[in-house]
């Protein structure tokens, strides 16, 4: 493979051994793809890549979306670094990217840049292995169900305070109904759900509202979580496809900073 590998728990993450130039081999990266999509989330502790090299690392792992400077995009509460800060805010809950698209991201890779001495830690959940877990009643009830995403009940979960000025932010972007039950190409089943889920179609709202915090239970048990404390100079690389995420909240005026490059989605919802 050109690294090692070494699991972080059961179902979720590897670490990964190697340095930057071994990464940035064409044949070490498609490795690194298939472990990434097996195990949903790679750890590299305090890999200290640059930020030209996490765009090539990321270019060989698909396509980079562009988008920030170059393919880095500066995650940070700071709006003086990043005019997007406020609705950062909604990474301090469980979700997944792209539930506003058709199409959602496939993955991200982030570096840690300057830390915050609270909080900061980011959690992964691996929906996969979730929902292969399910008992097969649940299985059997959720199968044909969908589910509206809303750009707006996710910033409104994260305690965004409505003005008419965020409200027209939030209207502009339009609710997206999904399968809860994301049947992938490769045989897969993931679920769709996360702090942007609003409600299940036809069902009524207290019972669509149990369900779905039942099933947000369910994916972000212990067994299915892995928790990162960072270190600066490592980086992370996960799934979004299969894989929800979040940070623990931290100070506005941390100066916490991220360098993050995303990898364009390959695969539509359901």
């Amino acid at each position: 493979m050109g690294f090692e590998g070494i699991n972080l728990t059961e179902h979720t993450g590897s670490e990964v051994r190697a340095d930057v130039a071994t990464l940035l081999r064409p044949e070490v990266a498609a490795n690194l793809r298939k472990l990434l999509i097996e195990r949903g989330m790679l750890l590299f502790r305090e890999l200290n890549i640059s930020d030209e090299d996490q765009v090539a690392l990321a270019g060989l792992l698909g396509t980079v979306r562009q988008e920030g400077e170059k393919g880095i995009f500066k995650v940070t509460l700071d709006n003086r670094a990043n005019m997007q800060a406020l609705y950062l805010r909604g990474s301090f809950l469980w979700h997944m990217d792209g539930t506003h698209d058709t199409v959602p991201v496939f993955g991200s890779l982030l570096s840690g840049r300057v830390l915050s001495e609270e909080g900061g830690d980011t959690l992964f959940a691996n929906s996969y292995a979730a929902y292969e877990a399910l008992p097969q009643a649940m299985k059997d009830r959720i199968a044909d169900l969908r589910a509206v995403h809303s750009f707006a009940v996710s910033m409104t979960n994260a305690g965004v305070e409505r003005t008419p000025e965020t409200e027209a932010h939030w209207a502009s972007i339009p609710d997206q109904t999904h399968a809860l039950v994301w049947g992938h190409k490769s045989g897969r089943k993931s679920l769709v759900i996360g702090c942007h889920a609003s409600h299940v179609v036809g069902m009524e709202r207290d019972e669509s509202d149990a369900l779905l915090a039942e099933l947000m239970d369910w994916i972000t048990q212990p067994r299915f979580v892995y928790r990162h404390k960072w270190t600066v100079g490592d980086m992370l690389i996960w799934d979004n496809t299969g894989v929800l995420h979040k940070a623990d909240a931290y100070p506005i005026g941390s100066g916490r900073m991220m360098h993050r490059t995303t990898l364009m989605g390959e695969e539509a919802f359901a």
